[in-house]
């Protein structure tokens, strides 16, 4: 059996069993969702997987919907709420992705899907972080996560492409929970989110 099979199965099995066990806390962070920011409890958007097909990607909401007096939508920093942070500090707003890695959607460990609007502006060798399953967490996350420069970003991804293991994949696993103990690395300095991608024209810091 090869190593994606082999990932694979682990995964399901993993995210099966890591779904039922949360399952309490997935649904009083449901609950406090949908009391605190209301309906829809989910943020759902399409991202680029797997050789770059497109899949929907479940989150918990972490942001108020709130418009300015042209009914545009406010800056981010202004909609997401002291809950939302919470949230999003201890990786709770991630926990519907188990739906995602059970789907076969998503792996554990994998480059962090972002945005489809980015595949036209990845060069060829950042195109590559699509030769693999997204991840809910990944080697760039737990090497900087949102502190991290794209230029950096992508590079690890590519890295994590070349080496990929199971004994790595573990060791991530593993980097990211100790991570969720002492949190860091959420926030781009000065943005509660990360400048968009711009292309290689310019060198942007990012989050996702």
């Amino acid at each position: 059996m090869g190593i994606m099979r082999i990932k694979r199965f682990l995964d399901f099995t993993i995210a099966l069993i890591a779904f039922l066990v949360l399952l309490p806390l997935i649904g009083i962070t449901a609950l406090l969702v949908r009391i605190k920011l209301g309906s829809p409890i989910l943020f759902k958007q399409l991202r680029p997987g797997w050789r770059m097909q497109p899949f929907q990607i479940y989150k918990f909401r972490t942001m108020a919907d709130l418009y300015d007096v042209h009914g545009e939508l406010l800056p981010a920093e202004k909609r997401l709420t002291p809950f939302g942070s919470f949230l999003r500090r201890y990786s709770l707003d991630e926990l519907p992705q188990l739906l995602n890695v059970i789907k076969g959607e998503l792996s554990l460990v994998g480059p962090r899907p972002l945005l489809m609007k980015y595949v036209s502006l990845y060069s060829p060798e950042q195109a590559r972080r699509h030769e693999v399953r997204p991840g809910i967490t990944g080697w760039a996350q737990v090497n900087g996560r949102n502190s991290l420069s794209w230029e950096q970003k992508f590079s690890l991804d590519v890295w994590y492409v070349d080496n990929r293991t199971l004994w790595l994949d573990f060791l991530i696993i593993w980097r990211t929970v100790l991570k969720l103990i002492r949190p860091e690395g959420i926030n781009h300095s000065g943005s509660v989110t990360m400048p968009e991608f711009q292309g290689n024209s310019q060198k942007q810091a990012v989050k996702q």
